[in-house]
């Protein structure tokens, strides 16, 4: 177990689809424990293998705020079956240090994974939780979409970007969220919202 290097912003590794895990395996358990170890030590609360370099279909979440609630879940081969709904979301990224922005998230997902164990599972997560917001934040990073992809507001999305000096993002990646965007206008978020890690 190692708290691994995150892979920051600009690395190509972060823009390629990651591959499925066909067996669970001493190298995907590794993969997993560190992956949970540099979540843990950078206080996140999500982390995906490709941002430790490892380009698997991995990722781990634990939206647990103290170590008295602390709920690690493990996501392998991660496939979203459905999604409803619009929020805003403030959100920021361990490849992103300190950099943060308001991006449109689905309010509701139904995801299909295999846990550490390679059993089978659905989770729910709705109302525009954290927990809803970080899996399809995770799930992202498993196709190359990063959460800057799917800013409400490119300038300001570039501003926060420049503070932290990042590069800008490249516009090529953007995401058309029309309907999104719409759900989102209609339905105004509250003042204040959690970040995402």
């Amino acid at each position: 177990m190692t708290v691994r290097k995150v892979v920051r912003y600009g690395t190509p590794s972060l823009r390629e689809k990651s591959k499925e895990v066909h067996k669970i395996s001493k190298k995907i358990q590794i993969i997993i424990d560190d992956l949970y170890d540099t979540l843990y030590a950078t206080n996140g609360v999500g982390l995906a293998a490709p941002q430790i370099g490892e380009n698997y279909r991995i990722f781990v979440v634990d939206v647990g705020m103290d170590k008295k609630t602390m709920n690690p879940i493990t996501f392998i081969n991660p496939k979203i079956i459905k999604k409803e709904g619009a929020v805003s979301s403030f959100e920021g990224c361990l490849s992103f240090p300190e950099a943060y922005t308001n991006v449109r998230r689905y309010k509701y997902v139904k995801i299909k994974a295999l846990d550490e164990k390679g059993r089978s599972f659905i989770l729910e997560a709705g109302e525009g939780s954290l927990l809803a917001r970080c899996i399809q934040h995770e799930y992202d990073h498993l196709d190359g979409i990063l959460f800057i992809d799917h800013c409400r507001n490119r300038f300001d999305a570039n501003k926060a970007l420049a503070e932290k000096g990042l590069n800008g993002i490249d516009e090529k990646y953007l995401l058309d969220e029309k309907e999104l965007e719409e759900e989102i206008l209609k339905n105004p978020p509250p003042e204040e919202e959690k970040k995402i890690d």
